[in-house]
């Protein structure tokens, strides 16, 4: 009896261990399914819509007057006037700076007397020289009578010849003097500086009592600058990829930040034909061209102030558009549209075409019920915001807007998708 019951309680236990291994077998299993299917993506979309495009460029800079003149040292000294202070008006002859002039006043002195002396002493070699012509002219007589030998006519011709070119010679030590005396008049007269404008003083550098160094060879002393702050510009510095898209004329908006919120318009004026390269030879290096544009305002700006603007290139009115960053890059497959079996000299010679198949393509998803399918398309126009299709989509197709994961990782030909979009979306993720 007691070898039944334990046999009834041994399959009994049996039974219960293998339901338990059936139900752990099809947890484990279930779990594998579980894990091997695709989680859905989720996106926000948006419809493709027809709207007017315009491509702008951004640049910073400063704002500057169209007329801005430097006034430099042209001779050395000490300031011993300044006839005007920073903001002040001036009209175009008006007095700015005295240096001091008493060396150069010294110097013409001495140049004048050096002309007089060379002055005197042409008249002495004048009256030398008309001497010794005149005993020629006598020698010559009385060689003519054969009561002078050839050698005294000679030797008077000679004395004749050489007092003429010493006459000569003196007339232009006199022109070199008064040449100098030319240059040491101007030095003084540069001693005292005038408006070369109407304008403002804008910036005035040099002090009373300051000594500055000039001269006709290298820049001097920078003083002060005048300028015209009646027409102002912006100066901003354009990347070199950008610069090309520019042209004159172009119409720019430009904020200033000492005038937040308002926005001015301007005109581009001009292009600059030759960079500027900042960390030249280094992993920083950048090449900017300069742009400048006239500002259409009557607000009172100031020199160096600040700006931002954003220049107009081009404008394309009712064309299809999408959000800028619902295009993306994506590679093709290696394989993909080729059988992976064939003739390998036929595989030799499409490796060019391969190739050429593996390059990036631009790609945009489309909403298909609960998936997406890839889309090639051609862009064209851009601004911040949307960028024009010129190939590939249809007015009115919903496609995927965000994220920016989704849309640059992890959507693919047939990802399951949801679709969450909110009033204000979701920043996006960028990793």
């Amino acid at each position: 009896m007691s070898n039944g019951n334990h046999k009834k309680k041994s399959k009994k236990k049996f039974i219960i261990w293998s339901i338990i291994g059936l139900v752990v077998v099809g947890l484990v299993a279930a779990y594998i399914m579980k894990g091997q299917q695709k989680p859905e993506i989720i996106v926000q979309t948006e419809k493709a819509q027809r709207r007017t495009i315009t491509q702008t460029v951004t640049a910073v800079g400063k704002i500057q007057p169209e007329v801005m003149v430097k006034i430099n040292a042209e001779v050395s000294g000490e300031i011993v006037a300044i006839a005007v202070k920073e903001g002040d008006r001036v009209r175009k002859g008006d007095l700015l700076v005295r240096i001091k002039a008493d060396q150069y006043q010294a110097q013409v002195k001495q140049q004048e007397a050096m002309v007089n002396s060379q002055k005197t002493a042409l008249l002495i070699q004048q009256a030398q020289c008309k001497k010794t012509e005149n005993d020629y002219n006598r020698i010559k007589g009385l060689f003519e009578k054969n009561l002078a030998s050839p050698q005294d006519m000679d030797l008077a011709k000679t004395s004749w010849e050489i007092s003429t070119a010493q006459c000569e010679s003196q007339q232009y030590a006199i022109d070199q003097a008064e040449a100098s005396l030319k240059n040491v008049h101007e030095a003084l007269a540069k001693t005292t500086i005038f408006s070369p404008m109407d304008g403002t003083i804008s910036e005035l550098i040099s002090k009373l009592g300051e000594r500055v160094s000039g001269s006709q060879f290298t820049q001097g002393t920078n003083i002060l600058t005048v300028a015209d702050l009646s027409k102002m510009e912006a100066r901003v510095d354009v990347g070199e990829t950008d610069v090309i898209t520019i042209s004159f004329g172009d119409t720019a908006r430009i904020e200033v930040d000492a005038f937040p919120g308002k926005k001015i318009i301007g005109i581009v004026r001009e292009i600059a034909n030759t960079a500027k390269t900042l960390g030249f030879g280094t992993q920083l290096e950048v090449t900017n061209f300069e742009v400048k544009i006239s500002l259409m305002s009557e607000e009172k700006f100031r020199p160096g102030m600040s700006a931002t603007a954003v220049i107009e290139t081009e404008t394309k009115p009712n064309v299809l558009t999408i959000p800028i960053q619902s295009v993306t890059m994506r590679m093709k497959k290696p394989m993909e549209g080729m059988e992976e079996k064939g003739d390998e000299a036929e595989n030799v010679t499409s490796t060019k075409k391969k190739k050429d198949d593996n390059k990036p393509q631009e790609v945009v998803f489309v909403i298909a019920s609960d998936t997406v399918k890839k889309a090639n398309v051609k862009s064209g126009l851009s601004d911040d915001t949307y960028i024009e299709i010129l190939e590939g989509l249809s007015e009115g197709d919903d496609i995927v807007s965000g994220s920016y994961r989704a849309i640059n990782r992890d959507l693919e030909q047939g990802s399951k998708i949801r679709v969450e979009n909110e009033k204000d979306k979701m920043k996006e993720e960028k990793k």
